[in-house]
Formats: C-alpha cells, sequence, structure tokens
C-alpha cells in the first residue's frame, strides 16, 4: 500500500466513537505535529493551522468530523448481558450478528450483537424488524459480576469490529468509519500540500467531536477559529446501488468527488459553489452534485458561526455509510484532494471578500 493507504487504514482501524475521539486526535497531532500550529478547543477537537500569507490573511477552515457511530454500555443484565446506547444513527436492520469492541479500562472485551433468535418466533413475529432495544451485547459471561470482572462499566465505549480491506479492484476500499475519517484524512493532506506549495491564506485543518450527535465540535472549533471560509469533508452517499432511483440520488462510485447543493442544514454559499464548479471544469475533475434532504454536516454549525461563513461541503461517494463496513473507491479521494487543494489556493483575500460582497 502506498502512503495514502497506510494513512486510510491506520485511521479508520482506529477507535473513535462521539465523545471518545482520543485515538483519531492522537493520529491527526502526529501526522502534522512537523508541518503545523496545534491546539486543540475545550470539547476535543484537533485544530492543526498553517500560515501561508502573513497580514490579514483569511482563515480558511477545513473540517472533518473524528467521530464514527458506535455504541455505549448502558446495563448489566444479572445473566451477563449488555444493553447499550446508540451513539450516532443506526440502521437496525445492520446490526444482528456483528462483532463489537467496548473499550474498558483493563482493555477491549470483544462481544457479539444478538436478540431472540427467530427459531423461537411466532410467524408474524419473524417478519418484524428487530429493534435496538431488544438486542444485548454478548460477551461470553455467564453473570453481571463476571462482565464487571471483565472491566466493564456503564458508560464504556461501543466500536464495530471491521478491518481495512483492498477489493477484488485495487481501487476500492472496505472498512469502517470512512464516516468521517475520509475528511480527516483530506483535511491533513491537503495541509501537507499546500504547506509545501504555497497559499494565501492560514489553512486549519479540524478534526471536529461529536458531529454524529449534534455536529457539537463544529461549533467550538469554529469558535476557536473565527474563519473566513469553511469547506466541509465528507462522505456522500453512492446511488449506484441496487433500489435507488436516479432522481434520489445519482452519485457514483469512481464518478469523482461530490458537491451538496442542499442538506436540511446548510445551502451552500452560492459563490464559493460556483468557486468549486469552476475550479473542478479547470483541472478537468468530474464533479457530481448531491442532494442529501434527510441528513446534514458540521457545515450547519460552521456557516451559522457568528454573523455567518461562507460553506461548502465536498464529498468522497460512499457505499454502506453507517454500518459496520462501508466501500470507497480510491480515484474519488484522490481527486477531492486534488480539488480542494487548488480551491485553497485560490483562497486569496480578494476572493474571500467577493464571496458576501
Amino acid at each position: 500500500m502506498d502512503q495514502t493507504a497506510e494513512l486510510l487504514k491506520t485511521i479508520t482501524e482506529a477507535d473513535g466513537v462521539s465523545g471518545y475521539e482520543g485515538e483519531i486526535r492522537a493520529i491527526m497531532r502526529h501526522y502534522l505535529q512537523d508541518v503545523a500550529v496545534i491546539q486543540q478547543d475545550k470539547m476535543g477537537s484537533l485544530i492543526g493551522s498553517h500560515a501561508g500569507a502573513g497580514g490579514d490573511a483569511p482563515r480558511v477552515m477545513l473540517a472533518g468530523h473524528m467521530d464514527e457511530i458506535g455504541f455505549m454500555v448502558r446495563h448489566i443484565t444479572k445473566d451477563g448481558f449488555i444493553k447499550f446506547l446508540p451513539l450516532g444513527g443506526w440502521w437496525d436492520q445492520v446490526l444482528l450478528g456483528h462483532r463489537v469492541r467496548i473499550k474498558t479500562s483493563q482493555g477491549d472485551v470483544l462481544g457479539v450483537l444478538g436478540a431472540k433468535p427467530p427459531h423461537l418466533l411466532a410467524g408474524e413475529e419473524r417478519k418484524k424488524l428487530v429493534e435496538k432495544q431488544e438486542m444485548y451485547i454478548d460477551v461470553g459471561a455467564r453473570s453481571e459480576e463476571e462482565v464487571r470482572e471483565f472491566g466493564v462499566r456503564p458508560g464504556d465505549p461501543i466500536i464495530p469490529v471491521s478491518d481495512f480491506v483492498v477489493m477484488a479492484n485495487p481501487s476500492f476500499y472496505l472498512c469502517k468509519a470512512f464516516d468521517n475519517r475520509l475528511g480527516c484524512a483530506l483535511a491533513m493532506q491537503v495541509l501537507r500540500q499546500v504547506a509545501t506549495d504555497g497559499h494565501p491564506n492560514t489553512l486549519y485543518a479540524v478534526g471536529t467531536v461529536q458531529e454524529e450527535i449534534g455536529l457539537r465540535g463544529a461549533r467550538t472549533s469554529a469558535a476557536a477559529i473565527d474563519p473566513d471560509v469553511g469547506i466541509v469533508l465528507e462522505v456522500d452517499i453512492a446511488g449506484d446501488v441496487p433500489g435507488i432511483k436516479p432522481e434520489e440520488s445519482s452519485v457514483k462510485m469512481g464518478g469523482g468527488p461530490t458537491m451538496l447543493v442542499y442538506d436540511r442544514s446548510m445551502i451552500p454559499n452560492l459563490k464559493l459553489r460556483d468557486l468549486v464548479i469552476a475550479t473542478a471544469e479547470e483541472l478537468q475533475i468530474p464533479l457530481q452534485f448531491s442532494a442529501m434532504p434527510g441528513g446534514g454536516t458540521d457545515g450547519g454549525s460552521i456557516h451559522l458561526h457568528s454573523a455567518g461563513v461562507p460553506t461548502v461541503v465536498i464529498g468522497v461517494p460512499t457505499r454502506h455509510i453507517h454500518s459496520h463496513n462501508a466501500m470507497i473507491c480510491r480515484d474519488d479521494y484522490d481527486q477531492a484532494l486534488v480539488l480542494v487543494s487548488a480551491l485553497v489556493k485560490k483562497l486569496d483575500a480578494e476572493t474571500v471578500a467577493g464571496l458576501t460582497g
């Protein structure tokens, strides 16, 4: 694997559900420490900055959220099974039978998500979707006391178990947590690239916390930076799977990076949107357009900071998000890296002033 694949493997296999992003923060700090000034807001979002121009250079914020969806230990039954709280939006159908890892003060404890077996269900009951509150995690214990001896306590984070895999088509990667370690990796790699090439602004590569449970780190890190421009780096929902109509999503893996024209939390700044389109055309990068009426990103908080921040969301098409195994095409990631790097280089003081003039 090359350096980018190694970075994606390292950052996706690491554990960091909402509120427990320490491992990811450490990876980002290590990757950026020789090229950026590192700081951290009081919520735990990591901020790496590089000054490319002096004076009143505009502040450009690249944001990728560090947290992945997961669970938290809520209750241990007398028989040694664990009831849990979801951290982020899980679709109940993707859960049963998957392995999870509970992070405890004594080390990791492996478990599997289970529910009442279908062999014991009545005919009509078999047809119903098993909901999360009916599920449990089995760690191979016989009692509550035994589970506590393993070190498990209420409040411990629970992470999906999934290794990074290069598929039979070597351009396709499979792992958990592409949502949104892709954004974190892009932010870091863009900063390193433009720090070498030069840029007319002060650039901030930010790993935000707790996006999946309310865009919390985006709000506090924007307050710490006070950005003039926000570029949110995210996954996007690939619509090239059975059952999705073109009018629902025309986004395809391998079709290039995407730009959100609408989500439930934000409409992008129109001049910044047009600058992204023009930059993609200049570079002959195919740009796909996406709308997400049922979801939002960190942009929803960033663009409302202070008197408002021109903000846009650039994404990498991803299949099977919010599951134990998501899939991306490396070509889309590479093109997003080129696009965002070029966009950052254009954001001088005059251009940024023109976004809201």
